[in-house]
């Protein structure tokens, strides 16, 4: 799967790797929903340093299609609450 991170770029995602991140996306969910800033910033960045990790990097010029889209480092709760579906930020 090909994951971009808003504002630094995509990577390329084995299925294997979606059960850690959704683990991830629940905890930042239930952040949110408390109001928790600060449980939101420190998960927010363990799913993005997981995805960086985990994934291989594309080269910045190939132009695939994304399909999932992760707000960047320094998103707001707010903005981040607008990305969300009923699942969370990732499917599943």
């Amino acid at each position: 799967m090909i994951v971009r991170i808003m504002g630094e770029g995509q990577v390329e995602l084995a299925d294997s790797h979606f059960a850690e991140l959704n683990k991830l996306d629940d905890e930042l969910l239930a952040e949110m929903e408390s109001g928790d800033e600060k449980g939101f910033r420190r998960t927010l960045g363990a799913l993005l340093e997981a995805v960086r990790r985990l994934g291989e990097p594309l080269p910045d010029d190939a132009l695939e299609p994304s399909e999932l889209i992760l707000p960047a480092p320094d998103a707001t709760l707010d903005e981040v609450r607008e990305m969300l579906s009923d699942d969370g930020l990732i499917p599943g």
